[in-house]
């Protein structure tokens, strides 16, 4: 059967259109007027006592419309029955679902409501229900294509997502760190070495170059590195940060105050717990003392070390405690100063003299002139003093013969010459005498 309104083909048991919404009519409409136009054609023809003319339309007429009305209410029985059957139909799949134990009772009910439903049902509200079924049924659906939009939208941000990261600094130093902890220095080498380039001012990347060097043991190769960064970029923080990591795990603190000797102001102010003074000395080593000295030295830091040999201190070294005695002749003290973070501070280096007053020529007897019988020469030595002399007229030095006691004179002709050395190597005057001796 196909709809009178929009031609669909309408399968059989369905009331209304699906496409159009429109009542299907099963059986056309009743017109009484038919039924006495039949019948008077029929009695024309069986040639019947009452003529055309004469035929009782109102009985007619009467009993055509009793008819045509059982055969509405006949109609309108046959559609409650189906629209029944089809309510039980449904209440009994939704019985069947809730178990089977109340198949029976609920499709009695179902079936029930049904029959007090349908005869009550209006043709337009049923339109206007499966209407309605069909636009929340396009609203699933097109919620439904939004959820998998959605998801599909999520999903190429996440690899959007992944690929950026993938390549970013970041993703670089992970990869990176992941072939170094297989074993794959060159391939780990090669990630940092990207990541550097992407941002050469940020430190991850040459501290984990640093640790591709250290594992080929090339602890010169990683410090360069972080040289020549500093070098490049003398302003930034986290280079300065970076390389003063690699000198305190490498064990060379005494090298973080050197890079930090020359870094801008602002980059000493930012890393100010790295910067380690070095210690002050109470004497001004431009002075030249003239007696045994005492040196203090004081620091902000922790401790202070240092030598007075010439040698670098370092936390080896003696430890300054109390003042430092500086005695006569030139004495070089280096003292460094070691923060709480450990670093310790460049060495500060000082030369101090200390110059005894000297004493005049010796004195020596007896004196210039000619003697006749057996003489002895004294030279007078004073405490802490040495002396020496020369009787072939040339200077006496450290080198010429010591004095040990009174010498014989040589007969004849003879130039003494005495000196007196301290014992800081200092000479002083030469005392010259002229003797003759003639034995008789």
């Amino acid at each position: 059967m196909r709809c009178t309104n929009c031609g669909y083909e309408i399968p059989d048991g369905e009331l209304y259109c699906k496409r159009c919404g429109r009542e299907i009519r099963i059986v056309p409409d009743y017109n009484p007027l038919d039924d006495v136009l039949a019948a008077q054609v029929k009695g024309g023809i069986d040639g019947g006592e009452r003529p055309l003319d004469d035929y009782d339309y109102e009985q007619s007429y009467t009993s055509d419309l009793r008819r045509g009305e059982a055969q509405r209410a006949e109609r309108r029985k046959k559609e409650q029955t189906r629209s029944m059957r089809h309510t039980s139909a449904m209440s009994g799949k939704t019985a069947r679902t809730s178990g089977t134990g109340r198949v029976s009772r609920g499709t009695g009910t179902a079936g029930k409501r049904a029959s007090q439903g349908t005869g009550n049902m209006n043709p337009d509200r049923e339109r206007r229900r499966r209407m309605a079924e069909k636009k929340r049924e396009k609203k699933k659906r097109l919620r439904r294509k939004i959820i998998i939009g959605f998801i599909i939208l999520i999903a190429a941000l996440a690899v959007a997502v992944f690929f950026l990261y993938r390549n970013s600094y970041a993703g670089q130093i992970r990869q990176g760190n992941r072939a170094f902890s297989e074993g794959n220095y060159e391939e780990a080498e090669n990630f940092f070495n990207r990541a550097v380039d992407k941002d050469p001012k940020r430190g991850e990347a040459y501290t984990a170059l640093s640790k591709v060097y250290l594992a080929r043991d090339d602890e010169d190769g990683a410090e360069e590195l972080f040289l020549n960064a500093l070098e490049s970029y003398p302003d930034e923080v986290p280079v300065y940060e970076a390389c003063i990591a690699f000198y305190v795990d490498t064990e060379q603190p005494q090298e973080v105050s050197a890079i930090l000797e020359d870094a801008p102001e602002d980059v000493r102010s930012e890393l100010s717990e790295y910067v380690s003074e070095g210690p002050t000395f109470s004497l001004d080593d431009s002075e030249v003392f003239d007696d045994v000295q005492q040196l203090s030295l004081e620091s902000d830091g922790e401790a202070i070390y240092y030598t007075t040999d010439g040698s670098d201190p370092d936390t080896s070294s003696q430890k300054y405690s109390e003042p430092i005695q500086i005695p006569e002749g030139t004495t070089t003290v280096s003292a460094i100063s070691v923060n709480a973070a450990g670093i310790p501070s460049l060495p500060v280096v000082k030369e101090y003299t200390v110059e005894f007053p000297i004493e005049d020529a010796p004195a020596v007897t007896p004196s210039t002139g000619q003697y006749e019988q057996q003489t002895q020469i004294v030279i007078q030595v004073p405490e802490g003093y040495t002396a020496y002399y020369t009787m072939d007229k040339s200077d006496p030095t450290e080198k010429s013969t010591k004095y040990t006691g009174p010498i014989d004179m040589p007969e004849g002709n003879t130039i003494f010459k005495a000196v007196l050395v301290n014992g800081k190597g200092r000479l002083t005057g030469v005392t010259t005498r002229n003797y003759e001796l003639v034995l008789n």
